[in-house]
């Protein structure tokens, strides 16, 4: 492990605003599809990395929460573009953390399986654009012709588009930080442990 877990009782007061800004925001309080602090109350995944230095910590987590709870996806198609990023990046974490989600949100073993290996296919239009546009964006190629982009806008709108580009380098960085740190899947705890 390269960075320590960080208990709320080791946090300096800047790293604690943010622990309770995570642990208290509605990722703590909503809905829980996989564990956000360890048993010893450490954030988990990016948080924990987060945490270390909170000046950026804190908008990275704001710019995440924004994209999880306040943009026009809906949830299967913001868990089918993150899991793509997850797929795409072998961010273990992060695919391990929204397939839960994913499944929550109605995607099939099947659909997280093909999105793990980049083989996702949709008869959704939408679903099927949005999945081709992330792919584009990991593969580095963001710049689109005109008619590209006027089918993209037809297809997506332009919300859409903007949402899904900052998800893309959102879910990027996160896995980039934790390639860095070696963060990877957690454990699974057992009830009562």
């Amino acid at each position: 492990m390269r960075l320590p877990d960080l208990a709320p009782e080791d946090l300096d007061p800047e790293q604690r605003a943010l622990y309770d800004a995570i642990v208290g925001g509605p990722r703590g309080t909503g809905t829980q599809h996989f564990p956000l602090t360890t048993r010893g109350g450490a954030l988990t995944g990016p948080f924990g990395v987060m945490v270390h230095g909170p000046a950026l910590g804190r908008p990275l987590q704001e710019l995440g929460s924004a994209l999880r709870y306040a943009t026009g996806l809906s949830d299967r198609l913001r868990e089918i573009a993150i899991l793509t990023v997850a797929g795409a990046t072998r961010s273990e974490f992060e695919r391990y953390a929204h397939e839960r989600v994913g499944r929550a949100a109605g995607l099939s073993d099947d659909e997280l399986a093909a999105l793990a290996d980049g083989s996702f296919t949709s008869l959704s239009h939408a679903e099927q654009t949005a999945y081709d546009f992330c792919r584009r964006l990991l593969d580095g190629r963001p710049r689109l012709g005109n008619e590209e982009y006027a089918d993209l806008v037809a297809v997506l709108g332009t919300t859409t588009i903007t949402e899904l580009t900052v998800l893309v380098g959102y879910y990027r960085t996160l896995s980039d930080l934790m390639a860095v740190y070696d963060v990877g899947a957690p454990e699974e705890q057992q009830p009562g442990q």
